[in-house]
């Protein structure tokens, strides 16, 4: 049950937003496209793409300095066992169970955050099939 099993490279970086619109312009004119904008409770969130680099932003939280990247995103391919694998090994969970949102993509994703040496939040996410 090794935690390398269940994961197969970074899925995207997190970044807060207080302007989204100018957020996914900025993205845009890097040449990243857009790829998905989702609601989520009041708030809106926007996947931008460049070749295998994902970004996620969204609208609350922001930091609004240097270093307000505010997780690092692991593309999880079945997220209960990475779970598992995550209790299993020790480390620092964020959320004491997988977590979902059924609006993101076709059918949703299921993930959880676990907390790194530096307070940085890494999540796994799955995203559904069906």
């Amino acid at each position: 049950m090794a935690i390398q099993d269940y994961v197969t490279g970074i899925q995207h970086v997190g970044i807060p937003t207080n302007d989204l619109k100018a957020t996914i312009a900025f993205y845009e004119a890097l040449g990243f496209q857009q790829t998905g904008l989702f609601a989520n409770g009041d708030s809106r969130c926007a996947f931008l793409k460049l070749d295998n680099l994902v970004i996620e932003t969204w609208e609350g939280d922001p930091v609004g300095h240097a270093g307000a990247i505010n997780h690092i995103s692991l593309d999880a391919t079945d997220v209960t066992k990475a779970f598992a694998a995550v209790k299993a090994a020790g480390f620092e969970l964020i959320d004491q169970e997988i977590q979902s949102i059924p609006t993101f993509w076709q059918h949703g994703i299921r993930y959880f955050n676990i907390l790194g040496p530096n307070q940085e939040i890494i999540e796994f996410c799955q995203i559904l099939s069906e």
